[in-house]
């Protein structure tokens, strides 16, 4: 499988003098520890999608294909990067924000992709049990899930996993998630 890694967003909650992608947790670029992770994952292609928002981490990855996306939100990006022919059905959406994620954690999602699309969740209480930020929720079978950043994107039927990966849990969006982050490693 494909995997887009989305890493052209503003990061105007993180407030940082970096971009977004390039903030540093444990002294490596977020974007550096997720491209790792995909790298060492069973992931065969990874696109980087960068924006005009990121033109340093355009830069950082010009090694590599990248979709150069226009810039206009998370949602719309992601749009222009899953109508670029090059990109093969299904893919997994994978954001910059996530420096904990590991290649086993990957593993754990494409093993729980069976066809369509796949949301991926962890609990609410598990994030705010570990401090860090929860910006939306969604209610599924009575319980409160919050959106981990990663997800496979398909044709047919949309089906949700839900885990308990902590390392799923911890998006860096603000200093705060930052320092969360880093007393994990």
């Amino acid at each position: 499988m494909d995997a887009l890694l989305l890493c052209g967003g503003r990061g105007t909650r993180l407030d940082a003098d970096v971009e977004k992608p390039l903030f540093e947790v444990g002294g490596v670029p977020m974007v550096d520890r997720v491209l790792a992770a995909l790298d060492g994952s069973r992931v065969e292609r990874v696109f980087p999608v960068v924006s005009p928002h990121a033109p340093a981490t355009r830069d950082r990855l010009a090694d590599r294909p990248r979709i150069d996306a226009p810039g206009e939100g998370y949602v719309a990006d992601l749009e222009f990067a899953l109508a670029d022919d090059r990109v093969a059905m299904p893919v997994l959406t994978v954001a910059a924000d996530l420096p904990l994620l590991e290649p086993d954690a990957v593993d754990a999602v494409l093993d729980a992709h069976d066809a369509g699309s796949l949301a991926v969740y962890v609990p609410a209480s598990l994030k705010r049990e570990l401090g860090a930020s929860v910006d939306s929720t969604v209610e599924r079978d009575g319980r409160e899930l919050a959106p981990t950043g990663i997800n496979a994107v398909g044709d047919g039927r949309d089906e949700t996993y839900v885990t308990e990966d902590h390392r799923l849990a911890i998006n860096v969006n603000r200093k705060t998630d930052a320092a969360v982050a880093e007393a994990w490693l």
